[in-house]
């Protein structure tokens, strides 16, 4: 507004009258450029044609061309203001122009002073809409990560909950039921070894679910720590309450200590595995061999057919277990395999690169 006012000052002197007072009342109106600019524009104009005020039709019609969605209202500006600074005045003497080598200049003068307002304010807002769209595009990319990061953690969790809840509430519920056969006289003992068998069952029901609801709409990453290493198998053994045999062979001939992420995933496919001998074998002798195999680390759990005599524990089955032994496997690099044995057994092997 100064730089317009400034303008009609400059063109028109101050003793100018009404000529001058309307070139201060369009630099005024550069006040609505940005919600009104047409308004603006129109009080420009006069003051373009009748004292050759620049500046503040100018800036109108570049506001209006950069706040206008349609490019419509901007060309029909920058017709006016190319009309406005070419027509002579008074307007009866245009029939006096003669196509010669002035008035071409002045037509193109007369243009390039609207088209390049036109132009420059179309491109300004051309400009801004691109930096708007790359805006959103990062916060949309923001919001996926943030998401994609959130169901990878409820993966995480889903897993973890499964591996160690499910594990030992499994084993509780096996001792409650050794309890009821071994105390048959204590009915006191009995009975409440069979409330603590059924809440066992229903805690694994409940979590189950809630396994279920947490790896719905995740991922795989990291695990979380602590974590047991391959250095506890042998306490997971003998808390297994199964008749199983541990085997370590050639881990001495690795190269260096296994990764941790390598030494979690062992221990979490025999805690698996000696979880399914429970539910599905009971009774079953359980062989667990870990050992390298040319630069890996093999890990088998074998079962022999379950013990018709032995009572079924009546542990629920969810159906993630061995699902994320091999997401496990194949987020290392490596391979999972679990089959049934001839003769009623079943194997379950996953090898991981070291």
């Amino acid at each position: 507004m100064g730089v317009a006012a400034l303008d009609g000052l400059v063109v028109n002197a101050v003793h100018a009258g009404p000529v001058l007072w309307g070139a201060l009342a369009a630099a005024g109106a550069l006040v609505l450029r940005r919600r009104q600019p047409e308004l603006a524009l129109a009080a420009g104009i006069p003051g373009l044609y009748l004292g050759h005020l620049a500046f503040a039709p100018l800036i109108a019609l570049y506001f209006l061309a950069v706040h206008r969605r349609s490019a419509a209202p901007g060309a029909v500006g920058a017709v006016l203001v190319a009309l406005a600074q070419f027509l002579p005045l008074p307007l009866g003497d245009v029939t006096l122009l003669r196509p010669d080598h002035d008035t071409v200049l002045d037509a193109l003068d007369s243009c390039a002073l609207g088209v390049g307002a036109f132009v420059l304010g179309r491109s300004a807002r051309h400009r801004r809409e691109r930096l708007r769209e790359i805006t959103e595009s990062r916060e949309r990319e923001h919001r996926l990560l943030a998401q994609h990061t959130l169901a990878t953690e409820r993966a995480r969790l889903a897993r973890e909950m499964h591996d160690v809840v499910a594990h030992k509430v499994s084993l509780i519920s096996l001792q409650a039921g050794v309890l009821q056969v071994t105390e048959p006289e204590a009915r006191a003992v009995r009975e409440t070894a069979e409330v603590i068998r059924e809440l066992s069952v229903d805690t694994l029901t409940e979590l189950q679910h809630l396994v279920g609801v947490l790896r719905a709409d995740g991922g795989n990453t990291g695990d979380l720590a602590p974590q047991p290493r391959l250095a506890d198998l042998g306490r997971l053994v003998e808390e297994s309450a199964l008749p199983a045999e541990l085997h370590l062979g050639g881990l001495a001939d690795l190269d260096g200590p296994l990764p941790e992420a390598v030494e979690r995933a062992a221990y979490r496919t025999v805690q698996e595995a000696l979880t399914n001998v429970r539910k599905h074998a009971p009774g079953a002798a359980a062989e667990v061999r870990v050992g390298a195999d040319g630069g890996r680390l093999r890990v088998e759990v074998r079962n022999a057919a379950p013990d018709r005599s032995a009572v079924p524990p009546g542990l629920p089955a969810g159906g993630n277990g061995l699902v994320g032994l091999r997401e496990r496997a194949h987020l290392l690099g490596g391979s999972f395999t679990s089959a049934p044995l001839p003769g009623g057994g079943f194997l379950v092997r996953a090898e991981y690169p070291v």
